[in-house]
């Protein structure tokens, strides 16, 4: 991410069918800064029993997160972005961060925007994830705020993302490569497949991709040949060839 400046990290959740949760009508697209923040590394051992962990924001990259946040919104019929900080404590990062947001909102005057603060989303995002549409954020937040969000819809293994910068763009599920289930044929293939159709959307395979994700829907609504981590017995092979299979 950081050596092709990827900087706009997009995660997209949303309920399905196939996974009773709390919630069904679960639609939030988190947009996470991916170069900076308290993610940047810099630290700095003051004592032998003191560090400095050093959070970096600039304008730069608050101002192009924003601004891809709200051309999302605009692109996609999408009609509010919340700004998530901590602005009440950290009054000057996370100050200039909301300040920049609300200077960039005016330049969308039909996107609704307001700010919160990062715990009460937390909050709100468990009680009444119907009211978040869009949320642009600070790397750190975006990070935990995503997997939260993860968790409203039925687990990581549903949750694709995009990163995105001016050159270069890479597509990855959001769990990573979990080494930890490697060669048990559990695994589920759902947010790695939802990343691949990001991809070909952003290369203009917009058909292809349209294909698979109604392939994905389809066992998905089906129910009988479901991951074990959504509450099936199948396999990962079974899986992906129930999908093949709809194609």
């Amino acid at each position: 991410r950081k050596k092709y400046d990827l900087y706009a990290n997009i995660r997209p959740a949303k309920t399905n069918s196939a996974v009773k949760t709390a919630f069904e009508n679960v639609d939030i697209v988190i947009f996470r800064e991916n170069t900076e923040d308290l993610y940047a590394g810099v630290e700095e051992m003051i004592d032998q029993d003191t560090v400095h962990s050093i959070k970096i924001i600039t304008r730069k990259c608050c101002e192009r997160i924003i601004r891809a946040a709200f051309d999302y919104a605009v692109s996609h019929n999408r009609k509010k972005v919340t700004c998530v900080h901590k602005a009440n404590i950290m009054k000057m990062a996370d100050g200039m961060f909301r300040d920049i947001f609300y200077d960039i909102s005016k330049e969308y005057p039909d996107i609704e925007a307001d700010d919160k603060i990062v715990d009460n989303v937390a909050m709100q995002l468990v009680m009444h994830p119907e009211k978040f549409d869009i949320i642009v954020t600070e790397n750190l937040y975006g990070d935990v705020l995503s997997d939260l969000v993860s968790g409203l819809i039925g687990g990581l293994g549903l949750l694709p993302s995009s990163n995105l910068g001016k050159d270069f763009a890479m597509f990855e599920a959001v769990h990573g490569s979990a080494p930890d289930i490697a060669g048990q044929g559990i695994a589920n293939p759902t947010a790695f497949l939802w990343s691949a159709c990001m991809l070909l959307e952003h290369i203009g395979k917009k058909d292809v991709a349209a294909k698979i994700r109604k392939a994905v829907d389809l066992v998905l609504e089906d129910g009988s040949v479901l991951t074990p981590d959504i509450g099936g017995t199948a396999t990962t092979i079974e899986y992906e060839k129930a999908i093949i299979a709809h194609l």
